[in-house]
């Protein structure tokens, strides 16, 4: 999901140009088992028309939420609803390139590590991305979905990991928040707030006490050139806010260089 807190991409890959030689047959799975080798079977089964609109496929480390710091192939998809004050990604709001679910699959596979991340954009802005979550997740990988919030998750594969966003004031997106989405939600999924400003973390401190009642973690992510980290975590600190920091850390290490 394209935010102000996104994954360390330690290398990117425009899809149409992705070269994807030499990782396939490093592909290690949950139990020692390789991914990658069921991508062909699992590919046979989808329809050469189950085509989605990507912007780039990357290796990174993720940078958020209960995957945090584990390799990770990210897999982001064009297009969003949203236009959030504090967006990174607005590059993924248009253009792109058609790719089946079969190529996508194929190059996650090449990319070789065990957990996948869909993101955007707004990934499920397209309906095929609830079909490319269930062959990801038929490959044996560790799925992940980064959404703003805005949109039903009601019919994301069970097996993928959530990662929803409320979005604060600040944003200028508070009245697309979609509240009903925080029922549906289990432990293996979290939570995902930028927060642009004292009144923006005021308006979450509101919230967990009238409308966050969650049984998985809730992240606050300071929005980079906003909100001081420290300053967050002495608010948080101060409150004893039932919350984790989150730091954007592909800003921390590279900061705004292109490609990262």
């Amino acid at each position: 999901m394209g935010s102000s807190a996104r994954g360390t991409r330690a290398r990117s890959s425009r899809v149409p140009g992705y070269d994807c030689r030499t990782a396939r047959d490093t592909a290690i799975g949950a139990h020692g088992a390789r991914p990658g080798l069921r991508v062909a079977a699992v590919a046979e089964k989808r329809s050469s028309a189950d085509r989605l609109k990507l912007t780039e496929i990357f290796l990174s480390i993720q940078g958020e939420a209960l995957a945090s710091g584990a390799p990770t192939a990210f897999v982001r998809l064009t297009g969003c609803p949203l236009r959030c004050s504090y967006c990174d990604t607005e590059y993924a709001f248009t253009g792109g390139e058609w790719y089946t679910v079969e190529q996508i699959l194929s190059h996650v596979a090449d990319i070789g590590v065990r957990h996948v991340c869909v993101t955007g954009g707004e990934p499920l802005a397209q309906s095929r991305c609830l079909g490319l979550l269930i062959a990801l997740c038929d490959a044996g990988y560790e799925v992940s979905l980064e959404t703003s919030g805005a949109l039903d998750i009601r019919d994301v594969d069970e097996r993928v990991s959530r990662v929803v966003d409320i979005k604060t004031p600040g944003s200028g997106e508070v009245d697309r928040n979609r509240w009903e989405n925080l029922g549906l939600l289990t432990e293996r999924d979290a939570v995902k707030i930028v927060i642009t400003s004292r009144a923006d973390y005021d308006w979450v401190r509101e919230q967990l006490q009238e409308r966050i009642d969650v049984p998985c973690p809730v992240f606050l992510s300071p929005s980079f050139d906003e909100v001081a980290a420290k300053e967050l975590a002495r608010w948080i600190l101060a409150d004893r806010l039932p919350v984790r920091l989150q730091i954007q850390l592909h800003k921390v290490l590279w900061g705004d260089e292109p490609g990262r």
